[in-house]
């Protein structure tokens, strides 16, 4: 799944020791440029941390993001994770998008002949 907006805040990153070894995790906040914004916390966790730090704040963003809930003691919590951050720039067509041929406004020439302008049937 893919969501994209513009990128508000970073949060601080959080680490710690599990039982598998150290681990590093980022949070950051996009607003969706929607008719009605939205506001989305999204985490970053191990080696994909490194790719939020070259996006600025204020900067669009195109985020590939896997969502997953989970109950614990009868509550359930949502985790909305990404896998991929990507920077848009303005302008640029979107991605996967393939490029279109050039328009050509004389594609079937006028046919000559039958001057009389009748319909076919």
């Amino acid at each position: 799944m893919e969501i994209q907006g513009k990128l508000i805040k970073k949060l601080d990153q959080q680490t710690g020791q599990g039982k598998n070894g150290a681990w590093v995790k980022q949070e950051f906040i996009i607003e969706t440029q929607e008719q009605y914004p939205r506001k989305v916390c999204i985490s970053l966790w191990g080696d994909k941390v490194k790719d939020l730090e070259p996006i600025q704040v204020g900067d669009p963003v195109n985020v590939s993001i896997n969502i997953e809930s989970r109950e614990f003691n009868g509550r359930w919590y949502t985790d909305v994770r990404a896998w991929r951050i990507v920077p848009v720039s303005k302008g640029a067509p979107p991605e996967n998008s393939p490029e279109l041929p050039p328009f050509n406004d004389n594609l079937y020439p006028p046919m000559e002949g039958g001057g009389d302008d009748g319909l076919p049937f």
